[in-house]
């Protein structure tokens, strides 16, 4: 089973890569003069709710295993972490180390046939009060019966800074993290307007059109996992039709 770290334990891990990963995740958050635009994201780092996994080159077959392992042990743990739980994951494919340059729209690809391989691999149902239809609002990814925003940075992003990072990372939220936040409406309104106001300092590209509320009728959240450089985003979600035969199976067995 792939291991979970927190804060204390990433810290001083002595393999090069994982240790480079971790310390510009380290900088992202602590970056006084550029503050990252997600502040409950700082928080939870502050505080050590977040548990940190690496993995291989996302494209490789090892890579969804490693992933799906380190879901099933968080998913197992994440309500013990903290109010600010969440998963973040390091992939390695250090651009420096890597003769082949990709572009935001070749990690966009990378991206879902990662989180489409993962997926066939949760040996738990779909949650049946989840919409498998990714065009559906109520619609989000779950593995092991748990919902999660899913936030994917890359090192192609220049424009969209916000989701910049030097190794291909994926930060996972559960939705019951943000279902009590969202408790004081007030609150969490407030806490957007400041998110937004970061953004358009942080981002030299407009606030992505696609970033709405989940549950509104006009929400699709899978545009949001993965956002691009401008401000378009895919006509359809890229595995529609594998996740919706693999989550009626699911239910079926």
């Amino acid at each position: 089973m792939e291991r979970l770290y927190d804060k204390e334990s990433a810290s001083v891990l002595l393999d090069d890569w994982k240790r480079n990963a971790f310390h510009a995740f380290h900088s992202k958050m602590t970056n006084h003069e550029l503050k990252f635009p997600c502040i409950p994201a700082i928080q939870g780092y502050q505080l050590g709710h977040i548990r940190y996994g690496f993995a291989p080159r996302p494209e490789s077959r090892e890579a969804s295993e490693a992933f799906a392992e380190l879901l099933d042990s968080y998913g197992k743990c994440s309500r013990e972490t903290g109010h600010y739980s969440a998963l973040v994951v390091f992939f390695n494919n250090d651009p420096a180390h890597s003769e082949e340059y990709r572009t935001v729209n070749t990690y966009e690809e990378v991206f879902w046939d990662l989180m489409k391989r993962t997926s066939s691999l949760d040996k738990k149902p779909w949650p049946a009060h989840i919409s498998n239809d990714p065009e559906d609002a109520t619609w989000e990814f779950c593995y092991g019966l748990e919902q999660y925003f899913v936030f994917c940075g890359t090192p192609a992003h220049v424009k969209r800074y916000s989701r910049y990072f030097p190794f291909f990372m994926l930060a996972l939220t559960p939705r019951w993290v943000l279902s009590r936040f969202n408790e004081d409406q007030k609150k969490a309104e407030k806490m957007s307007e400041w998110i937004r106001d970061r953004l358009s300092t942080y981002d030299t590209a407009p606030i992505h059109p696609e970033l709405k509320k989940y549950g509104d009728a006009e929400n699709k959240e899978w545009k949001q996992y993965y956002l691009r450089d401008d401000e378009t985003a895919g006509s359809s979600c890229p595995f529609h039709h594998l996740w919706k035969q693999s989550s009626e199976a699911k239910r079926d067995t």
